[in-house]
C-alpha cells in the first residue's frame, strides 16, 4: 500500500524542478535577472533531476542570466555546458537559443584566448594592473 503513495510524491517533486526551471526562464525572458539568477542558483544542486532538455534550458539560461548580469565567467561555463549538452543530444535547446549561444560564447571565447581567463573577470579589469595614479599637488 505505501508503494502507491511513494511514486506520486517523486512526480510531485519533479514537477517542482520543471516548475522551477520555467519559474527561471521566465523571469530571464522579463529581464529580470536577478530572480532568474536567484531561482537557477537554488535549483543547481538539482540537476540530476533534469532530463537531457532540461539540463540543456538550465545551462542556457543559466549562462545568458550571468551574461547578462556581467558574471562573464560563470556565463562561458554555463553556455559551454549547454553547447555540450545540444551536441551530444541534437535539438535540446532551440535554433534561436542556439543562435545566442553559439554568439555569446564565441566573444567570451575570444576574450579569453585574447587576456586569458582574467579578461573575464567580475569587476572589469582585464588583469593588467592599474596605472598609477598621479598625486594632486
Amino acid at each position: 500500500m505505501r508503494a502507491l503513495f511513494v511514486v506520486p510524491l517523486l512526480c510531485v517533486g519533479c514537477a517542482t524542478y520543471h516548475d522551477e526551471l520555467m519559474r527561471g526562464e521566465q523571469a530571464f525572458e522579463k529581464t529580470d535577472y536577478e530572480r532568474s539568477l536567484a531561482v537557477l542558483r537554488a535549483l543547481e544542486n538539482d540537476q540530476s533531476h533534469f532530463d537531457e532538455t532540461e539540463e540543456a534550458h538550465y545551462a542556457y539560461v543559466r549562462g545568458m542570466t550571468d551574461y547578462r548580469i556581467g558574471y562573464r565567467a560563470d556565463a562561458r561555463h554555463w553556455l559551454a555546458v549547454a553547447k555540450a549538452v545540444d551536441d551530444a543530444h541534437p535539438n535540446a535547446i532551440p535554433p534561436d537559443w542556439k543562435n545566442r549561444l553559439v554568439t555569446a560564447l564565441n566573444e567570451l571565447n575570444d576574450e579569453v584566448y585574447g587576456g586569458g581567463m582574467s579578461a573575464l573577470s567580475n569587476d572589469g579589469k582585464t588583469g593588467k594592473k592599474d596605472e598609477p595614479k598621479a598625486e594632486k599637488p
